[in-house]
C-alpha cells in the first residue's frame, strides 16, 4: 500500500471511528501515532527512536504556545457565568411584551433572545437548553405548532457560534493562521443577516398560516402598568412624555398621587423621564458614533500621523493620510436619509408614548441594557483595535461576574459550576488542537494532502466550482460530524488550495461558519435537537424537532448564496476597518 493511500485510509478511518462514538481528540492522536509510526518506521532503529514521538512533542508544543487560543477560556467563562447567573428570564419576558402585537410574538421574542444571548455567551448548548426551558413550554401552551417552536429554538440557538465573540471563529483563526479581529468583523453582518432571514421566515409562515401561532390571550399580553401611572395619565396627559414634561415643571398634582412607597416624588418623575429618553439616546448615539468614526476620526488620525504614512481603513491604501479628503458624497446622502427616517420614526413614537410603552421601555432597559452594553464594549474594543481579543475576553469575563453579582443570581455553587464547565470546554479544545496538529502532520507526511491537492487541480475547476465543491463537502460532513471535527480535520485540507483559486480565506472561512450552522441542525448528529429534547415535554418526539429544523437548513444555504453573490456583505467591514 502506497503512502498516499495510507493517508486516505487515515481520513476514512477518522470518520468511521468518530461516528462509532470514540472521543475525537484522542482518536486523532491515536490514529496519528499509529500511522505516523508506520510512516517513520525504520527496522534498523529501536522502537523508542521512531520520529513520530518527536513529532508528537513538537506539535503539542506548537499548539499549546498558540497565543490565539488564550482567549477561548475567557470567552467561554464569560458565557457560562452569564448562563449560570440566570440573566435571561426577565429579558425574554420584556421582549415578548415589546413584540406582543406581532404575528408569532413568542417565536419572534425567542429568536431575538437567542440571537442576543448567543452573542453574549457564544455557547450553543447553553442557549438551546436555556431557551428550551424558558420559551418552549409557553409556546406549546399557547397552541404554537411543535415544528415552529422547536425550529426557532434550535436554529436561533446556533447563532451564538457564528456571531462574534465566537469560539469557532477563534479555532478557525488558529487553524488557518488568520486574524481573529478580521474574522470577527467579517462574520458580523452575515450573522445578523442569517438571523434576519430566520425572522422573515417565521413572520411569513405565521402570516400565511396563523393557526401555527395563535394570538396570545389578553392576560399574556397585558403590560404590568402600576396604578399610579394610570392616575398620572388622568391628571396630566395620556402621552407620558408630554405628561412627564408638565409634571417636572409643576409637580404639585403628581405629589398627590399615591404609590406603594408613598406619594410620587420628584426623583420618580425624573427617573421615568430618563427612561422615556432611552430610545432617542440609542438612535442618536448610534448616528453620532457613525458620524464620528467616518467623518471626524479619519481627519484626526490624518493630522496625527506623519506625512507619507498611509491611513488604514478609511482612506484608499494608495493615498497618503494627509491627502485624505473625507468620505464620498454618497455617505452624506445616505446618512441624511437614514437620519431623517429615524427622526420621523422617533417623532411618531413619542407622539404615541403611553404608560404601556413606557413600562416596556423600563423592562427592556433594566434587562437588556447592562448585558447589551457589556457585549457592545467587548466587541467594539476588539473591532476598533483598542485591545486584543484576549484582553477584551478578560474584560467580558470580569463584566459578566459584575452583572451576575449585581443581579444577586450567582452564588458560590454556580460560580464553581461555571469555572468547571469552562475548564472542561477549554481542555476539550486544547486536546483537539493537539490531536489535529499531529493528525494533519502525519497526513501531510504520508502524502495525503498532496494527493488531494493534485486530484482537485486535475479537475480544472473554476474558483466558483471549487467554492461550491468545498462548501458542499463541508455541508455533507456536517451531517455525521460536529463543527469542531470539521474545523480541525477537514478545513486544513482545503486551506492550501485557496491561494491557487485566488479565494480570500476570510470570505471562505465565514462561508464555512455559516455552513456549519447546518452541522447543528442536520440529523443524525444534530446536537441542537438533542439539547432541546433533553428539556422538552415527553410528548415531543425527536422526529418533530428534526422536522422543525429542516427549513432553517435551506435558509442557511440561501444566506450562503447571498454571501457569494454579494461578497461585500462579508468583506466590507474588515476592509473598511483594517484596509485591504
Amino acid at each position: 500500500m502506497s503512502d498516499p493511500a495510507l493517508g486516505l485510509l487515515m481520513l476514512g478511518l477518522i470518520i468511521v471511528v468518530i461516528m462509532l462514538g470514540f472521543p475525537t481528540a484522542f482518536t486523532l492522536m491515536g490514529l496519528g501515532m499509529f500511522f505516523g509510526f508506520i510512516a517513520f518506521y525504520d527496522p534498523t532503529h529501536l522502537f523508542a527512536d521512531n520520529r513520530v514521538f518527536d513529532l508528537m512533542v513538537q506539535r503539542t508544543y506548537g499548539a499549546m504556545t498558540n497565543d490565539v487560543l488564550i482567549s477561548i477560556p475567557l470567552f467561554v467563562l464569560m458565557g457560562y457565568v452569564m448562563e449560570r447567573g440566570a440573566l435571561v428570564d426577565k429579558m425574554f419576558y420584556s421582549i415578548q411584551l415589546a413584540f406582543r402585537n406581532v404575528p408569532a410574538s413568542l417565536a419572534v421574542a425567542t429568536l431575538i433572545v437567542c440571537t442576543f444571548w448567543g452573542i453574549a455567551s457564544g455557547l450553543v448548548g447553553a442557549v438551546v437548553v436555556l431557551m428550551g426551558v424558558i420559551a418552549f413550554n409557553p409556546m406549546l401552551k399557547a397552541g404554537y405548532d411543535v415544528k415552529l417552536a422547536s425550529g426557532v429554538i434550535t436554529a436561533g440557538g446556533t447563532l451564538g457560534i457564528l456571531i462574534p465573540p465566537s469560539v469557532m471563529i477563534i479555532v478557525y483563526a488558529a487553524v488557518a493562521g488568520q486574524s481573529v479581529v478580521k474574522l470577527y468583523a467579517a462574520a458580523m453582518f452575515p450573522g445578523f443577516f442569517l438571523s434576519f432571514l430566520y425572522l422573515v421566515y417565521i413572520l411569513g409562515w405565521a402570516t400565511i398560516n396563523p393557526s401555527i401561532a395563535p394570538k396570545l390571550p389578553a392576560d399574556q399580553t397585558k403590560v404590568p402598568v402600576p396604578d399610579w401611572m394610570r392616575r398620572f395619565q388622568a391628571a396630566y396627559s395620556t402621552n407620558m412624555f408630554a405628561g412627564l414634561l408638565k409634571a417636572l415643571g409643576s409637580p404639585g398634582r403628581a405629589r398627590q398621587i399615591q404609590t406603594e412607597q408613598g406619594p410620587v416624588s420628584y426623583t420618580v418623575l425624573v427617573q421615568n423621564f430618563l427612561y422615556s429618553l432611552v430610545p432617542f439616546a440609542l438612535v442618536a448615539g448610534t448616528l453620532a458614533l457613525i458620524w464620528w468614526y467616518v467623518v471626524i476620526h479619519p481627519d484626526v488620525a490624518a493630522d496625527a500621523l506623519p506625512e507619507g504614512l498611509e491611513q488604514l481603513g478609511s482612506a484608499p491604501s494608495s493615498a497618503p493620510a494627509a491627502a485624505y479628503a473625507g468620505p464620498p458624497m454618497s455617505f452624506y446622502i445616505w446618512f441624511g436619509v437614514i437620519a431623517a427616517v429615524c427622526a420621523v420614526m422617533q417623532l411618531r413614537y413619542y407622539m404615541h408614548l403611553d404608560a404601556d410603552r413606557l413600562v416596556v421601555i423600563k423592562l427592556l432597559s433594566s434587562s437588556i441594557m447592562p448585558l447589551g452594553l457589556l457585549t457592545v464594549v467587548v466587541l467594539a474594543v476588539i473591532l476598533f483595535g483598542i485591545t486584543t481579543a484576549t484582553e477584551s475576553a478578560a474584560v467580558g469575563a470580569a463584566g459578566a461576574f459584575l452583572l451576575a453579582f449585581q443581579a444577586r443570581t450567582l452564588d458560590w455553587k454556580r460560580t464553581k459550576e461555571a469555572v468547571f464547565l469552562t475548564a472542561k470546554t477549554t481542555a476539550m479544545v486544547c486536546w483537539l488542537f493537539v490531536g489535529s496538529a499531529l493528525f494533519s502532520g502525519v497526513f501531510a507526511i504520508l502524502g495525503g494532502q498532496a494527493l488531494v491537492e493534485s486530484w482537485v487541480l486535475s479537475l480544472n475547476m473554476s474558483p466558483i466550482q471549487f467554492m461550491i465543491l468545498s462548501q458542499a463537502m463541508i455541508f455533507l460532513l456536517g451531517w455525521p460530524l460536529e463543527w469542531t471535527e470539521i474545523i480541525v480535520i477537514f478545513v486544513p485540507i482545503f486551506l492550501p488550495l485557496l491561494k491557487h483559486f485566488s479565494i480570500d480565506p476570510i470570505l471562505w472561512g465565514v462561508l464555512v461558519f455559516v455552513n456549519l450552522q447546518a452541522a447543528f441542525l442536520s440529523p443524525p448528529v444534530a446536537m441542537s435537537a438533542f439539547y432541546l429534547k433533553g428539556v422538552a415535554p415527553s410528548h415531543v418526539t425527536l422526529n418533530q424537532i428534526f422536522a422543525g429544523m429542516m427549513p432553517y437548513m435551506l435558509i442557511v444555504i440561501v444566506c450562503m448564496v447571498f454571501m457569494y453573490i454579494w461578497p461585500g456583505l462579508t468583506l466590507w467591514l474588515p476592509t473598511y476597518l483594517y484596509g485591504g
